[in-house]
């Protein structure tokens, strides 16, 4: 045994994929992982840096570390530890600081940083091939994540993680389909492509890809039963995968689009290479094609230099798409981005109120599409418990459902029939 370790995370559901990598790999070297609050021997913390709150974040994670076991050695790192290393090394604590391009070899650079303090970052935007880490146990979930690429080459002027992660690099089709089939083979009844920046996936392979070309692989070479696509640029959604989508009984017809502004003067700013009139068209387009697909957007509010009228541009253009679902975001200063030296920064408490308008709208989208789908039998993937016997589940076209169940169903995956619309989302009853 070679002690006790914890791992915590910060960030994208690409991190969360890689500390439960991370978690496995460090079971099969013989430590006993443990809860955080419990004070471990070794303490991972996989960092973001999206922004300079997240930065804070991690530094007083590390210090929590050290005051949970002040003889705790503690490695760093993710996408902090990748733009700045050199503030964490002066953590005291911190034996530790590995880029994410290091992850790969995370174990070994443990055992090389027993007897003093290693700072090891590669340039990540040298690297050229994506080397991930892969998992087979997602520990109490039904839901299995699979890392296709990894990096992002489209610099959008609030973004650090082209600089964080690097340039957009795809995991070799071979790799993934094997990894599909294994989790699949594991038990798993819904796989989710993740990355960075999926819908750029391939074309950096020799021969070129899209992403496209390998959900087919997916579709005819695994026995995958619920395929999800992570988050996809709307420049990358094209009229191909929305027909793969519609006629597949596997691919799950939900589509995460960052739309992030309203309005064409904001976009420009932020570097987004596609103007409203044409996210107009492609949201009409999927809800056109599949009327009952999830829709969801990231919209960001208070990005420097916007005006009432151009925020007034942004809510009027979400109220008026048939989406099902926002997530919101109020701008926040990422040091050593564009936009964190534009003028007219947008004061806090006007983002935060911006952010606030802009969720009641997605909270009134998401009860009107939930509403669409009571009386409907639909099956869903066992997602967790609940107090009192409730279980919580998730339907093909994102809807979480609450229903009553003990702990020994049969299945991760059952028929329930939607009954009504409570106060946490769509309730139900076994079928």
């Amino acid at each position: 045994m070679n002690g006790r370790v914890s791992l915590t995370t910060l960030g994208c559901k690409t991190n969360q994929f890689e500390s439960a990598a991370m978690e496995e790999h460090l079971r099969r070297a013989g430590y006993e992982v443990v809860p955080f609050d419990v004070g471990a021997d070794l303490v991972i913390v996989n960092t973001c840096t999206v922004t300079s709150a997240t930065d804070a974040q991690s530094r007083n994670l590390v210090r929590r570390a050290r005051r949970l076991n002040p003889r705790c050695r503690v490695v760093v790192t993710g996408c902090y530890a990748q733009v700045d290393p050199e503030a964490l090394r002066a953590i005291p604590g911190v034996s530790l600081v590995l880029g994410n391009d290091e992850k790969k070899d995370f174990l070994q650079w443990i055992e090389k940083s027993v007897d003093g303090q290693v700072v090891q970052v590669s340039p990540i935007r040298e690297i050229t091939e994506a080397s991930v880490l892969s998992t087979t146990v997602f520990a109490e979930r039904s839901r299995a994540f699979v890392q296709i690429q990894n990096g992002c080459d489209a610099f959008c002027s609030y973004c650090i993680i082209p600089y964080a992660r690097g340039r957009s690099r795809s995991v070799q089709p071979e790799e993934v389909v094997a990894q599909v089939a294994g989790l699949v083979e594991a038990g798993y009844p819904e796989i989710v492509l993740t990355g960075i920046h999926i819908g750029g996936y391939g074309t950096d392979l020799t021969p070129s890809l899209t992403l496209t070309d390998l959900v087919r692989r997916l579709e005819s070479g695994t026995s995958v039963r619920r395929l999800r696509l992570g988050s996809l640029e709307p420049t990358e959604i094209t009229d191909e995968l929305i027909e793969l989508v519609a006629g597949s009984s596997v691919i799950c017809p939900h589509f995460h689009i960052p739309l992030q502004a309203g309005d064409d003067q904001v976009l420009r700013r932020m570097n987004r290479h596609y103007q409203t009139a044409f996210f107009r068209d492609l949201v009409q387009r999927i809800h056109r094609r599949l009327p009952q697909a999830a829709i969801g957007l990231d919209v960001i509010a208070g990005f420097p230099g916007e005006t009432e009228d151009e925020f007034a541009n942004t809510l009027a253009l979400v109220e008026s798409l048939p989406v099902s679902h926002l997530h919101v975001f109020p701008y926040s200063r990422r040091p050593g981005t564009p936009a964190a030296s534009m003028a007219a920064q947008v004061p806090s408490a006007l983002a935060r109120e911006r952010a606030a308008r802009l969720r009641a709208v997605g909270e009134e989208k998401t009860r009107i599409f939930a509403r669409r789908f009571v009386g409907q039998t639909l099956e869903v993937v066992v997602e967790g418990g609940g107090r009192n016997g409730w279980r919580k589940g998730l339907t093909t076209n994102y809807l979480q459902v609450h229903f009553r169940g003990g702990d020994d169903l049969p299945d991760k995956t059952l028929r329930v029939r939607l009954t009504g619309l409570e106060g946490e989302g769509l309730v139900g009853e076994l079928a």
